[in-house]
């Protein structure tokens, strides 16, 4: 069975400008049950018991040090996060940042990858009335929400900046079957 965590935090109600994040990790481990290194084809047994046939590419590095009975280990990491922020003169704008590192040349196969992107909106209009707020996108666009919490509308105003961030991350490793 995959091990999966959520964890949802807001600021609390005292704070000057409203902010949520949500967090959520999702943990998988899969036994190796066969491989052929030639064809790079890998059969995995997963933990509630499923068989999976992959071929491994050939971006994956030091597949022949991996054996049956290993563990694929593999960790998925998403989160959100949305803050007010008081601006002054603020822009929309988007921005998004990669890595990947993989392991060296006769280790154990391994990869991480990180996504991050940014988006920055500015806000142009609240209505208390209404419970809607407009937001400018870094197209120009011009859209308009319902608040979820009306009295966040009351902490933000006109010009402020809604910074919205967003992240993947993925781990994979590869460890020997331990003797018993």
């Amino acid at each position: 069975m995959a091990i999966v965590e959520t964890v949802v935090a807001e600021t609390s109600p005292e704070a000057d400008k409203p902010a949520i994040s949500a967090t959520q990790k999702v943990l998988l481990t899969a036994t190796v049950e066969a491989i052929n290194h030639e064809t790079r084809e890998v059969s995995l047994r997963g933990p509630e018991g499923n068989v999976v046939d992959i071929v491994a590419s050939e971006d994956i590095r030091n597949l022949n040090q991996v054996s049956v009975g290993d563990s694929l280990n593999i960790e998925y990491v998403q989160s959100m996060s949305i803050e007010v922020v008081a601006a002054v003169d603020a822009e929309a704008g988007i921005a998004v940042i990669a890595a990947e590192a993989r392991s060296d040349e006769g280790e154990m196969p391994g990869v991480a990858a990180l996504e991050a992107i940014v988006i920055n909106a500015v806000v142009e209009e609240i209505n208390l009335e209404e419970n809607t707020f407009k937001l400018k996108g870094a197209d120009g666009e011009v859209t308009e929400f319902t608040a979820r919490d009306p009295e966040n509308l009351k902490k933000a105003v006109v010009g402020d900046l809604v910074v919205i961030t967003l992240t993947k991350a993925v781990a994979i490793t590869v460890e020997h079957k331990t003797e018993e």
